[in-house]
């Protein structure tokens, strides 16, 4: 079955949907981007990643193309004619196409290209793997500086994600100055006895829409959070560990560098969060 897409205002089959090779998305990874999961064919913390993509397109001196409300109507558009029940709605937005390639930006009222599609994930609730946890590597991290921003530049991303099948495990977690910083698409963390420790926002990391969930379940469950930076012996030393992302939830991570963590199983922590986000985000999707 063809996918309907979004491209500049048109729904379009995705075979018909085209995009200039001078657009500098292509051409210089000059865009954002933002992924949405869909549960029971509605949106999950919809107003977050709305108001994420605002902050990216601001810090890249961008045009937001578009009104909450008219984003939420072409999600919840995109989201019907596709039939998702569970899956994702994946947004881009571009500095547009300026007719030739150029460093400079383009000239002031250049459209931006705006793109939208689905991807179905049946199960994306209800991963096997949730039961039985990740397995991750540590790398060095060696992307720019301004991870907060969510552009669509994502090849050491996924080059980490290629190193991670390689050596037979789920994901990578990057290190910087001894440090974790987050995974390749997902934010980390570790857990001392009732605290959860996770790193700080900052330029560093991405200010995860899941994390900011997670942290305020977490602090409301009466369980302490602290916001610093942690070493991968840290890691091997916790008694769990587990990453957040808008597709995962929250995922256990049981084992970093060969070495398991805690009993090796996933934890208690991490399993009841991921039960109350699930449960909160059904709650209030739209």
């Amino acid at each position: 079955m063809t996918r309907t897409v979004y491209l500049n205002g048109d729904y379009l089959p995705e075979t018909e949907a085209k995009v200039s090779v001078f657009d500098r998305g292509f051409l210089m990874a000059d865009g954002v981007y933002e992924v949405t999961s869909v549960l029971g064919g509605k949106l999950i913390d919809f107003a977050g990643h709305c108001a994420r993509l605002q902050r990216s397109l601001d810090e890249l001196a961008m045009t937001n193309p578009h009104t909450p409300d008219e984003w939420l109507a072409i999600h919840r558009e995109l989201v019907a004619r596709n039939g998702i029940d569970e899956g994702m709605v994946y947004l881009q937005v571009t500095r547009g196409n300026p007719g030739d390639r150029d460093f400079a930006f383009p000239p002031a009222g250049t459209p931006p290209t705006v793109v939208l599609f689905t991807q179905a994930k049946a199960g994306l609730a209800d991963n096997p793997v949730a039961k039985t946890g990740w397995k991750v590597i540590s790398i060095p991290d060696i992307r720019w500086g301004r991870r907060d921003i969510k552009t669509v530049q994502l090849l050491y991303p996924s080059m980490g994600k290629m190193m991670a099948k390689a050596a037979g495990v789920d994901d990578a977690w990057l290190v910087e100055d001894g440090c974790v910083t987050e995974g390749t698409s997902n934010n980390a963390y570790i857990v001392k006895g009732n605290r959860i420790i996770t790193r700080a926002l900052s330029n560093d990391i991405l200010h995860g829409i899941t994390r900011a969930a997670v942290l305020r379940f977490a602090r409301e469950a009466q369980m302490e959070v602290e916001e610093r930076n942690f070493t991968v012996d840290e890691a091997k030393q916790a008694d769990e560990a587990f990453i957040t992302s808008a597709s995962a939830f929250v995922m256990p991570v049981v084992e970093i560098d060969g070495a398991a963590i805690g009993t090796g199983t996933p934890g208690n922590v991490a399993t009841r969060l991921r039960e109350i986000y699930l449960d909160e985000m059904r709650k209030a999707a739209v």
